[in-house]
């Protein structure tokens, strides 16, 4: 006989856009989020029993991120994610904890003539900024920022050797290479006990997300890379100095790779070593280095 371990449930994939309209100065801004709830509770019944008397329908998790989105600032995200995380906790008794996952996609003002246009956008790059919150009832809010799909590279400025070399290694030693990866951050903040608490943090959530942002690409740049653990390193450490709120940061770095070709086979054309100008971008497979530093 089976023994249900762990359930939960939820709506995924919600797409919302926002427009805030500024009638004074006669400027609009947007936001467009994807967001995904998930539920917890005790919910066991409609499992064991299709006893859908404890299910809280999922368009009807839908429909409550509209509402909430209508009735609160969607911006910072992190302060939305509780917002709706925290409305399944408190509404429904039976439920005793909510994930809330946000991703926000760029939407950035254009300069048009020279001056930034009130009300158009483009979409200059493919990084997002993401967020998951879950309020659990009698502990908080404990929510992760990130920064996701973020490609970053640099030509040069980067080595790989001294590895470990035995009966199975062929890659060669490096001491000169291209780097590139696509970042993925994420900084988890200390927990936050009420949802006020998260609302008194709000002017620390876009400065925490601009500052990884600008530490992860200073570093990425200036470092003379040894491997991309110790860069990674690198990054975490600084993250935790300079937002004091944060208990942990952590990367997810998937290599890149850019192999050279020879084409020596061509009339004794150089291009290996020093000497190499062309390369062949490689999509896997890929290194895949993670890593998370704590206070």
């Amino acid at each position: 006989m089976g023994k249900l371990s762990a359930a939960r449930y939820g709506k995924d994939n919600v797409r919302v856009y926002k427009v805030h309209r500024n009638e004074e100065a006669g400027t609009q801004d947007v936001v467009e989020m994807t967001v995904g709830v998930l539920l917890q509770g005790d919910i066991e019944t409609s499992y064991t029993q299709a006893d859908n008397s404890v299910v809280v329908a999922t368009d009807t998790m839908k429909n409550t991120i509209y509402v909430l989105a209508k009735q609160h600032h969607v911006s910072p995200p992190e302060l939305f994610a509780s917002i709706v995380a925290a409305h399944f906790v408190e509404t429904y008794k039976h439920i005793h904890s909510a994930q809330v996952k946000i991703i926000v996609h760029q939407w950035t003002r254009m300069t048009v003539g020279g001056k930034p246009h009130p009300h158009s956008f483009l979409r200059d790059g493919a990084d997002t900024r993401n967020v998951e919150a879950v309020a659990t009832e009698g502990k908080g809010i404990d929510i992760r920022s990130a920064i996701a799909g973020l490609l970053v590279l640099k030509s040069t400025g980067s080595a790989f050797h001294s590895f470990i070399r035995d009966e199975y290694t062929t890659l060669p030693e490096v001491s000169d290479r291209i780097l590139s990866t696509e970042v993925d951050c994420g900084w988890a903040w200390n927990t936050f006990i009420t949802l006020k608490d998260v609302e008194t943090a709000v002017p620390h959530f876009d400065d925490a997300w601009n500052s990884a942002r600008e530490i992860t690409l200073e570093t990425f740049a200036k470092d003379e890379s040894a491997s991309v653990q110790n860069t990674m390193y690198k990054m975490c450490e600084k993250i935790l100095t300079a937002v004091p709120m944060v208990k942990a940061v952590d990367y997810s770095l998937p290599n890149k790779h850019y192999f050279e070709i020879d084409l020596s086979w061509h009339k004794g054309l150089k291009n290996t070593g020093k000497d190499a100008e062309v390369y062949a971008p490689q999509s896997d497979p890929n290194g895949l280095i993670q890593c998370t530093v704590s206070r």
